[in-house]
């Protein structure tokens, strides 16, 4: 078999890290889709179902924030690793569960086991990745959370029809025990290592400490390698001298890191609702069964990922034509955050025009997901990177908690979807006017000088 070269490599790692928040997505959304088969066993109100979205978006929240910390640490290929097993075994207990607290202690441990994988996503793209590509790349890796999420709705109904509620978080929990496998055989860091005389490139060697004696395919010849100098493509992805690490103290000291975590707040509170609540929408507010679900709530999680996709690709298409990375994030960020208040309309419309509102809102979000969470690699030192994308998760995580808890409120008490949906409507448009102000230039900060 030849070799594979190092930007094949390279795809390969994003793939089977797409496959990780795909299957993150689907362990998140097993509750939500099955919500009315476990509402008979178990009697669930708004509220109570609020409080379970909280539980898993606290611990989220908490441990995206310390994840990132830890993931700088103790190294991405070893990080996910416990992440995975730890959220795939907190998504099977859910299948235990015989009252709301102890669904709710399961969603505690699932978000503190997803907490990490963001963190993880977005180091693994910052060790493969050029700046050129990077974007493409998490596009890739954001289209993760639509496959997860379009595979739940059909996944769930099926496992519905032949057993009970509990073997959807048993079935959707053992998927994260087999991906660890792959995972754990086929990443490592890539870098420049001098063993014996000779130079060794990204997708020749893994450093000390990652992926020790593991079987790693392909290495970059020489004239692939030059190849892709030529090209101007990064070949090294080791730390220089001026990344330091530094720490939340500092990081803190920079508006750029609280203009993203506000950014996150706002526009995540609006995601989390859609991403929630949209099963639970069509079946109180529509009147859809669990088949009906099935047939319909795919639809928005795929425009989803075509919102990923198409975010990442046109922001590097720019910068490849020689835009600013500045301009060239903020172009696309502004034309995703303008179609986010079309959602307003949803409570008036007929069903078949709701459920194209809710692709363009999921497709709008995914398109500004991508280009928000690759900021940080824009922004910061490639070894901060992991500490303040975990920082800016867990603002997001917080938006969902305190949303969350107000739509529980408003829906138990009589308000309708109505104002919820206007409210979801405008966050989109104020994050980016909070990204204008905050980020007046995207563009590596100077540590030694913040704003």
């Amino acid at each position: 078999m030849s070799p594979a070269p190092a930007h094949v490599l390279r795809w390969r790692i994003a793939l089977l890290v797409s496959a990780a928040i795909a299957i993150s997505y689907l362990d998140r959304q097993a509750l939500p889709v099955a919500i009315k088969a476990v509402q008979k066993d178990i009697p669930i109100s708004n509220e109570q179902f609020s409080l379970l979205n909280t539980a898993f978006l606290f611990t989220y929240g908490v441990m995206y924030a310390v994840g990132g910390r830890v993931l700088d640490w103790v190294g991405t290929r070893a990080g996910f690793v416990l992440c995975m097993v730890f959220w795939s075994l907190a998504c099977m207990s859910h299948g235990f569960a015989a009252s709301v607290g102890m669904l709710a202690a399961s969603r505690l441990l699932l978000g503190a086991g997803e907490g990490g994988g963001f963190p993880a996503a977005t180091r693994a793209i910052t060790e493969w990745f050029p700046v050129s590509e990077r974007s493409i790349a998490m596009g890739m890796i954001n289209a993760g959370t639509a496959l997860g999420a379009v595979i739940a709705p059909p996944l769930i109904a099926l496992i519905l029809t032949r057993s009970s509620w509990r073997w959807v978080f048993f079935v959707t929990g053992g998927l994260g025990l087999l991906w660890v496998v792959g995972w754990w055989r086929n990443y490592f860091v890539p870098g420049k290592v001098v063993e014996g005389g000779t130079e060794l490139r990204a997708g020749e060697q893994k450093p000390e400490g990652e992926n020790r004696g593991a079987n790693v395919e392909g290495r970059a010849t020489e004239k692939q390698q030059n190849e892709e100098d030529e090209a101007g493509q990064e070949k090294d992805f080791e730390p220089g001298p001026e990344e330091e690490e530094l720490s939340y103290r500092t990081l803190f000291r920079f508006r750029e890191t609280w203009g993203l975590i506000a950014v996150k707040f706002l526009s995540d509170a609006a995601w989390y609702f859609y991403l929630f609540w949209l099963p639970k929408y069509l079946y109180d507010a529509r009147g859809l069964d669990i088949k009906a679900v099935a047939a319909f709530a795919w639809l928005p999680y795929a425009a989803a990922g075509v919102g990923c996709l198409c975010g990442g690709w046109l922001s590097s298409r720019l910068i490849q034509r020689g835009y600013s990375v500045n301009k060239a994030r903020k172009i696309w960020l502004g034309a995703a955050a303008a179609v986010m208040p079309l959602i307003l309309f949803v409570p008036q419309a007929s069903l078949g025009v709701a459920i194209a509102l809710f692709s363009l809102a999921y497709l709008g979000h995914q398109w500004w997901s991508t280009l928000v969470m690759v900021l940080p690699t824009d922004l910061f030192p490639k070894r901060n990177v992991g500490a303040v994308a975990g920082l800016v998760g867990m603002g997001g995580a917080m938006g969902g908690v305190v949303f969350g808890q107000c739509v529980g409120y408003l829906l138990d008490h009589g308000f309708g979807y109505g104002p919820v949906f206007a409210v979801s409507a405008s966050l989109h448009v104020l994050a980016f006017l909070i990204i204008c102000l905050a980020i007046p230039t995207i563009k590596p900060l100077n540590s030694r000088s913040p704003a």
